[in-house]
Formats: structure tokens, C-alpha cells, sequence
């Protein structure tokens, strides 16, 4: 049972440092996509272009 438990405490850890090295080598891309994403939806939101689209078409 004791080996369950380190094993479980184990793979969560690497588990968070796979994520937390990841999520370091990816922030800039994450945040260039929110930026161009807003900026896309605003633009959008801006032109109208006409037609009566709901913000969840694409």
C-alpha cells in the first residue's frame, strides 16, 4: 500500500513538471494566439460585414 501511495505522488509530480515545463516553453506562443484571436473577434465585431453571425461561427 505504502508503495501505491509514492508511486501515485510520483506521477503526479512529473506529471505537473512535464506541464509546468511546457507551459514555460509555450507562454509566448499562448499569448501571441489570445492576441490574435481577440484582435480577429474585434475586428469582426468591428466591420459587421452585413450579415447577423453569431460570435460562435467561424
Amino acid at each position: 500500500m505504502f508503495w501505491k501511495i509514492v508511486g501515485i505522488v510520483v506521477l503526479v509530480w512529473a506529471g505537473f513538471a512535464l506541464l509546468g515545463a511546457l507551459l514555460d516553453h509555450l507562454f509566448g506562443f499562448i499569448v501571441l494566439g489570445a492576441v490574435l484571436f481577440g484582435g480577429w473577434m474585434l475586428y469582426k465585431a468591428v466591420t459587421g460585414s452585413g450579415r447577423s453571425d453569431d460570435i460562435t461561427r467561424v
